[in-house]
C-alpha cells in the first residue's frame, strides 16, 4: 500500500509556487495599471492642450478671415476710384482729337483677343483691355491748335505731337494701381517699333512691352480702317496688305513677329470687332461698362 501523506506534501509545493507567481503577477499588473493610468493622464493633457490650441485657431482665423475681408472691400472701392479716373481721363483725351469713343473700344477688344491667341490668361488679357483705353490719354497736353488742325501736321506740330507718350505717362505714374501702372506702360509705349523705329524712346524688340506691342498693333489697324480728315477710310483686305506686306509708311517689321503671325491668323476677328462696335451715345461708368467688356 502506497504512503498517502507523501503524495499531499508533494502537491503542496507546486500550489506555493503558484501562489507566489500569483502575487507577482499580481504585482505587475498594478504597475502596469499604474503606468497606463499616468500615460492616460498625460495623454489627457495633451489632448486639452490640443484643443485649446485648436480653439484659438479658430479664433485666430476668424478674425485674420474678417480682416482679409474689410482689406478686400478696401481694394474693391480703390479699384473702384482707379477705374473712375481712367473713365475720366480717357473721355478728356477724347475732346482733343477724332480719336471717337468707338475707336477706344475697339483698341481694347483688339488687343485682348490677340492678348489671348499669344497665350496670355484671361487675367492678364483682361488687364490689357481695361488699361488700353488709356494709351492716348497723353494728348491731354497737346495743344488743341495742333490736335485739331485740318491736314497735315507740318515738322514741328508733329515733333510736339509725339511728346504725347511721355505726358501720358507722367500724367499716370506714381500709382500703387496694377491697373494705372500697366496703363502708364502701354501709354508710354504704344508708338515703339519693333525695329527700333518708333518713338518716344527709340526701344527695339523685346524692350518695348508687350501691351505696348499689342495696343500698338490694334491701333494701328483701327487707324487704317478709320476715315479721319487727312484720310480715307481703308477696307479691312487693304488694311492687312499694308499690315503684312507694307507701304510707304507701314512696315511689317514696326510690329512685334509673333504678334503680326497671330493677326494673320485671325484677322477676321479683328474685322467683326471693327463691325460690331460702332459709335455709340453711351458713356463707359466706372465699371468699365459701356467699353464692351468680353
Amino acid at each position: 500500500m502506497r504512503d498517502t501523506r507523501m503524495t499531499s506534501s508533494t502537491r503542496a509545493v507546486p500550489e506555493n509556487d503558484l501562489n507566489r507567481q500569483l502575487r507577482s503577477a499580481k504585482s505587475q499588473l498594478a504597475l502596469y495599471a499604474k503606468d497606463l493610468k499616468e500615460l492616460l493622464t498625460r495623454e489627457q493633457g495633451k489632448s486639452r492642450t490640443l484643443e485649446s490650441t485648436n480653439r484659438q485657431l479658430q479664433a485666430y482665423a476668424r478674425d485674420l478671415k474678417a480682416a482679409w475681408q474689410a482689406q478686400e472691400q478696401k481694394t474693391r472701392e480703390l479699384e473702384k476710384a482707379y477705374a473712375d479716373t481712367v473713365v475720366r481721363l480717357t473721355l478728356a483725351s477724347r475732346y482733343k482729337d477724332d480719336e471717337t469713343g468707338a475707336h477706344i473700344r475697339r483698341v481694347s477688344h483688339y488687343s485682348k483677343t490677340l492678348a489671348l491667341v499669344v497665350g496670355l490668361d484671361e487675367d492678364d488679357a483682361q488687364l490689357i483691355f481695361d488699361a488700353a483705353p488709356m494709351h492716348d490719354v497723353g494728348k491731354v497736353g497737346i495743344p488743341d491748335m495742333i490736335m485739331q488742325k485740318r491736314g497735315p501736321l507740318d515738322e514741328r506740330e508733329w515733333a510736339v505731337v509725339k511728346q504725347h507718350p511721355v505726358f501720358g505717362a507722367n500724367l499716370l505714374a506714381g500709382s500703387p494701381s496694377l491697373l494705372l501702372e500697366t496703363a502708364r506702360e502701354i501709354a508710354f509705349t504704344h508708338h515703339e517699333r519693333w525695329d527700333g523705329s518708333g518713338y518716344p524712346r527709340g526701344l527695339r524688340g523685346e524692350a518695348i512691352p508687350l501691351g505696348g506691342r499689342l495696343v500698338m498693333l490694334g491701333d494701328t489697324y483701327d487707324a487704317l480702317r478709320s476715315r479721319r480728315p487727312y484720310k480715307p477710310a481703308l477696307s479691312h483686305e487693304e488694311t492687312c496688305r499694308i499690315m503684312l506686306d507694307g507701304n510707304d509708311r507701314t512696315q511689317p517689321r514696326h510690329f512685334d513677329p509673333a504678334l503680326l503671325e497671330a493677326f494673320r491668323e485671325m484677322h477676321r476677328e479683328f474685322d467683326r470687332i471693327f463691325s460690331d462696335i460702332r459709335e455709340a451715345p453711351d458713356v463707359p461708368d466706372a465699371n468699365g461698362e459701356g467699353w464692351g467688356r468680353t
